[in-house]
């Protein structure tokens, strides 16, 4: 987490709330590749909870992009959710 936050924070052209989520989608992607939603890994879930968390903390000091960030965040996360097909 650290790792992959602290590159991504590091980066100036990077907001914040881009960071935060840019990170909490990285790490749900690898959690949805582990095919593995055992309690096993209740801590990983819960550190992409607290990401996205943050990530609308920081986006909250600019209500006015609030709503299209959220929409956002929604639709990049169903993303990895979506079935990959595989020829």
């Amino acid at each position: 987490l650290r790792t992959v936050l602290g590159t991504r924070m590091g980066d100036r052209s990077s907001s914040a709330h881009d960071a935060a989520l840019a990170t909490a989608e990285c790490l749900l992607a690898e959690l949805l590749a582990l095919e593995c939603a055992g309690r096993d890994r209740a801590l990983d879930l819960l550190a992409v909870d607290a990401m996205v968390t943050y990530a609308f903390e920081a986006a909250a000091e600019h209500p006015e992009t609030l709503s299209a960030r959220a929409t956002a965040a929604m639709a990049a996360i169903a993303k990895l959710a979506a079935p990959v097909s595989r020829a």
